[in-house]
């Protein structure tokens, strides 16, 4: 192996997998607690908020993973890794915030928000620059 492998984005990509994996699990004991049976998805309002919040991450993770390997290969990955780590801990400030009450899902929502728009950003400036680099 070389030294040129994005060890960080990996390193930040399976722990993310592993977080919505608990997301998961969270919404299984929340299925458990109210005896609610796949494949229904009503509930009381506390499961319908832990479910809800579960899917909410799963919408948005496909654009959190691209968004972080396109900064940190065209950016920088230190940089990348660190917005990946800061967007996951905004996703449990989100999941749990929501699990307890809908409006406090918002400061995680925001980080997360910021965290993705940040991503977006260095990944456009990356690939510009390499589009310079490479072509003009």
């Amino acid at each position: 192996m070389t030294s040129d492998l994005p060890v960080l984005l990996a390193a930040v990509s399976v722990l993310s997998a592993l977080h919505m994996g608990f997301q998961a699990r969270r919404v299984g004991w929340s299925r458990m607690k109210f005896k609610i049976v796949p494949p229904i998805v009503t509930g009381p309002p506390e499961f319908e908020r832990t479910f809800r919040a579960h899917q909410n991450s799963v919408e948005f993770y496909a654009i959190f993973v691209v968004l972080l390997w396109i900064s940190g290969i065209f950016f920088n990955e230190v940089v990348a890794a660190l917005g990946g780590l800061v967007y996951i801990v905004g996703r449990e400030m989100y999941f749990t915030g929501y699990i307890s009450e809908s409006k406090r899902r918002l400061p995680g929502f925001y980080l997360v928000s910021f965290v993705l728009l940040f991503l977006a950003v260095t990944a456009a400036i990356g690939i510009f620059q390499a589009f310079l680099d490479k072509y003009l």
